[in-house]
């Protein structure tokens, strides 16, 4: 078991912070921009269904891609991967300042999306490389607890940047941002992965193993629970202008009103998850984290139907639900990479992979059909859980069976 990183790097708080900054940059370059979607309808002369629409070309591009990310890195080294990915990233949204009609958008966002997932992908295999049990429970907990600020403040910053200069320098901030993220990078990420522990990028061994990790039911049950738990949060992004400046008659600088509760309640979730790895069983953890989950999902259902929409109220649920989902989030992802020892970067691809592509899905097809109220996004967020629910008890099924 591997406990220690090389010497002569970060402190134990930076790699955590390096790794949660790699890891939030996709999110992060979603909702930065929320706030600019009415403008850039009307700049770009597009239907607000088209300006959603550039959600979906970043958010299935960023799935496929991140299927090989983990394998480029198994047979490249990590840290190479990481800063090739990170500059086509920069050099596509630098495009974005520059686009003149949506169509224009909807290509330089699925460059962003090929590049995006690198991040997250080979942040849970450095994890894994490093550690093991209780202390990749922690590490990966702090990760997310340092993640958690970036959605939370991304929507504040674009609002922000929109109502002073307008939307093409939100993306202006992203070109310098992931600049100045590849520059810390370069100088500071451990490659974690030495080349003797390399393997190869030979179609016959890659399809070997891609099958092996996509027809294990263990792993395919718990990426499915995270998919859906995260879902059960992501409808709200997805609908984060309607629900906000609609349903709540808020302005494009008061996204907080959503970030800050659902980001609170996953920095609050993390910091519980670390505290008890070791102490509880990671199925343990997980099944608290669905009690918390199922609760706020009861509470947004009376709220929604008994009371109009309005702040602290049609809220306050998302802090409790987002809580839950934190707790339970680390040690499903590790539960789902521990059966992969030699495969994990490959294993963290298929995870990123399945979850981001149902993301897409959530994106082009279910948040339109749910955010035309308070009541239908509660009763999303409710199916959602009973889905995870669902999900993590078929893989003890499955887990158990293979054991």
């Amino acid at each position: 078991m591997n406990t220690q990183r090389p010497a002569g790097h970060l402190s134990d708080r930076g790699f955590a912070l390096l790794l949660a900054a790699l890891s939030a940059l996709g999110p992060f370059s979603i909702d930065t921009y929320l706030p600019s979607f009415p403008e850039m309808a009307e700049k770009l002369g597009a239907t607000p269904l088209e300006v959603q629409q550039t959600l979906s070309a970043y958010l299935i591009p960023f799935a496929a891609m991140a299927l090989w990310h983990g394998a480029l890195s198994d047979a490249l080294g990590r840290k190479r991967v990481i800063l090739w990915a990170l500059g086509l990233f920069a050099l596509a949204s630098f495009g974005c300042v520059f686009a003149t009609r949506i169509e224009h958008l909807w290509i330089l966002r699925a460059l962003q999306g090929i590049s995006a997932g690198a991040g997250i992908v080979i942040s849970r295999a450095i994890v894994r490389d490093l550690y093991d049990g209780p202390a990749a429970q922690r590490l990966m907990a702090h990760v997310a607890m340092t993640f958690a600020l970036a959605p939370a403040i991304a929507p504040v910053i674009g609002g922000w940047l929109q109502s002073w200069f307008g939307w093409r320098s939100v993306f202006v901030f992203l070109t310098l941002l992931t600049g100045a993220l590849w520059a810390v990078s370069w100088r500071w990420l451990p490659e974690t992965l030495p080349p003797e522990k390399r393997t190869s990028l030979r179609p016959g061994y890659l399809a070997r193993t891609y099958a092996k990790v996509l027809r294990s039911p263990a792993f395919l049950f718990t990426t499915g629970a995270l998919a859906f738990n995260f879902s059960g949060f992501f409808i709200y992004v997805l609908s984060a202008p309607t629900f906000i400046m609609t349903h709540l008659g808020r302005s494009e600088r008061e996204f907080l009103w959503l970030f800050g509760p659902g980001m609170g309640g996953l920095m609050l979730g993390s910091w519980f998850s670390a505290r008890l790895a070791g102490r509880y069983t990671p199925l343990q953890c997980i099944a608290r984290g669905y009690v918390l989950m199922g609760s706020a999902a009861v509470l947004n259902l009376a709220i929604s139907h008994l009371l109009p929409p309005s702040i602290p109220w049609s809220v306050a649920p998302i802090f409790l639900y987002t809580a839950g989902m934190a707790l339970a989030m680390a040690p499903l992802t590790l539960i789902a990479l521990d059966p992969f020892a030699h495969e994990r970067g490959l294993a963290a691809s298929c995870q990123t992979f399945l979850q981001s592509g149902f993301n897409g899905l959530a994106a082009g097809l279910i948040a339109p059909l749910l955010w035309g109220s308070t009541q239908s996004l509660a009763w999303g967020m409710a199916g959602f859980a009973a889905l995870g629910i669902a999900a993590t008890l078929l893989h003890r099924r499955a887990a158990t069976r293979s054991g």
